[in-house]
Parts: C-alpha cells; sequence; structure tokens
C-alpha cells in the first residue's frame, strides 16, 4: 500500500507573500503533494521572528485539526522564513518536539545572521546600501530601525544568539539550497555589481560571488547538513543570471526541481555536500 504524500508547508521571506511560490504550487499540485501556504501580515517588518514563529504554530495546529492529519510534515522556506520556521522548531518546541517534522528546506536562508540586515543599520554604509535598493529590495522610504525583523537577523542579535544556543535538532532533516555567482556576472544581482556583501572573521566587511546578492553562502550553512550550490552548471548563468539571484529563487527552475527531488526521495544525498554519520 503507498502512504499518502506528506503534506508541504510553505513560509516565505520578508517583505514577500505565498504568491513568490507561484511556480512551485503548481508541481506540488501535480504530484498530489497537499500545499499549505503560510502568510503573515508581520513577514514586512511590523512583527519580530519570535511573533511570526509563534503564528507558523498556531497556522500549523489550525491545518491539522482542519484536515485530521497528525503525521510529519515537510517545511519549504525562503530567507528569513527559514529563521522563523528554525525559532518555532528549536526554540519553542525544541524540548517538547510536539511538532513533527520530516525536513525543513531553506532556500537562500541567513541562517547565521544577515551582514545585509547589519549594513541596513550601519552608520556610514546603511543609506548608501538602502538607496541603492529602494524600490528592489527595500520600500521607499526605509527605515530599518523600525524594523522588527532586520533587528531580528542582525549578525549579533540576541535573537541569533537565541537561535545558536538552541541547537539543530536531530530528528529533522536540514536542507539549505543556496545561490553563487561562480562566473562573476554583474547581472546576476546588478545593483551590487554581481557580488553580495559579508562580513568576514576578522570582523571586515568584504563583497563577494560566493552569495545570490543578498545573502553570502557562509550566512545560509548549517554545520554538519547538506546543501545545494546552485547553478550545478555555470553556464546557466549565462542564460538567465537573474534567476539566481535571492529575490528570484523560489521561482528558479534548477531550486525547484532540487526541492521536488527531497521530497519525492528525502533520503537523497545533498547535491553539493553531504555530511559525514
Amino acid at each position: 500500500m503507498v502512504s499518502p504524500p506528506i503534506p508541504v508547508v510553505l513560509v516565505h521571506g520578508w517583505r514577500s507573500h505565498p504568491g513568490i511560490w507561484n511556480r512551485l504550487v503548481p508541481l506540488l499540485e501535480e504530484s498530489s503533494v497537499p500545499c499549505w501556504r503560510f502568510s503573515h501580515p508581520g513577514m514586512d517588518g511590523s512583527a519580530p521572528l519570535a511573533e511570526i514563529a509563534a503564528g507558523l504554530q498556531e497556522f500549523l495546529g489550525v491545518m491539522r485539526e482542519d484536515t485530521d492529519y497528525t503525521g510529519p510534515v515537510d517545511i519549504v522556506c525562503h530567507s528569513m522564513g527559514t529563521c522563523a520556521a528554525r525559532y518555532l522548531l528549536e526554540v519553542r518546541d525544541g524540548q517538547n518536539r510536539a511538532e513533527s517534522v520530516r525536513q525543513l528546506i531553506g532556500i537562500g536562508p541567513p541562517n547565521n545572521g544577515s551582514a545585509m540586515a547589519e549594513l541596513f543599520n550601519h552608520p556610514i554604509h546603511g543609506p548608501e546600501v538602502i538607496d541603492r535598493l529602494a524600490g528592489v529590495f527595500v520600500p521607499r522610504p526605509y527605515v530599518p530601525a523600525e524594523d522588527a525583523i532586520v533587528q531580528d537577523v542582525r549578525l549579533g542579535s540576541a535573537f541569533m544568539r537565541v537561535l545558536r544556543e538552541a541547537g539543530l535538532r536531530d530528528d529533522i532533516a536540514y536542507r539549505t539550497i543556496m545561490a553563487a555567482n561562480s562566473r562573476g556576472t554583474e547581472a546576476m544581482f546588478p545593483w551590487f555589481g554581481g557580488k553580495t556583501w559579508e562580513m568576514g572573521r576578522d570582523g571586515e566587511w568584504r563583497m563577494t560571488y560566493a552569495g545570490d546578492g543578498i545573502v553570502a553562502n557562509s550566512e545560509s550553512l548549517l554545520p554538519g547538513t547538506g546543501c545545494d550550490l546552485l547553478p550545478r552548471e555555470p553556464g546557466a548563468l549565462d542564460a538567465a543570471p537573474d534567476r539566481y539571484s535571492h529575490l528570484n529563487l523560489p521561482r528558479n527552475p534548477e531550486v525547484l526541481a532540487r526541492v521536488m527531488a527531497y521530497l519525492h526521495s528525502p533520503a537523497d544525498a545533498s547535491s553539493s555536500y553531504r555530511p559525514e554519520r
């Protein structure tokens, strides 16, 4: 007897909406995979991530009750939505483990904090970076001090410290899907010349091609977990470089193919790195 497909919970990122999944949802429907789309108004920065995590937990409870489903789910997140889901699973539910989750798949997640969030608050770099991204990644006008999510994902924030101290759950398979500009193509994210800001271990700011324009690869990696660094074939950047920018990853065909592969075959190894067991 074939087991029914496991429901997939979709969690969008900062200043986004469930419509970002409009390329993934049809693929789920074609595979008869139940799809639960979470939307929280606080994703615009008006609510802290801990509150959004609580909203996600409430949403899961309602969906389970409405569908009479008690088994595990897979959670697919974009960007900062991953941090909210992790806070729910690792902090709010870290001891009880009442939330049954098979996989947590993060697309371009700032798992270790966001240099971009830190830059927004920087007295020298901040105004220039905000002006460059206005209308692209941040609204006009934009005041980072009033944005609860951005404050939460700053590199040294209390939220990120709590998340680090909680640790990963050994009953969940963590997947990280991220992009890098291996061709050094400016068109991937033209606002920064194809590069991504990051802070080095020495505390110095620098720009790198190892990122998606908003989130550096070093900010996404979780110790001991697998990752997929895309594109697998660098030539894909020549054909459609903007598809690999942070903003477009949830609609990128190669990203969606990896997501669907994990949903169908959760035991599959990550394409770029497989942790030692």
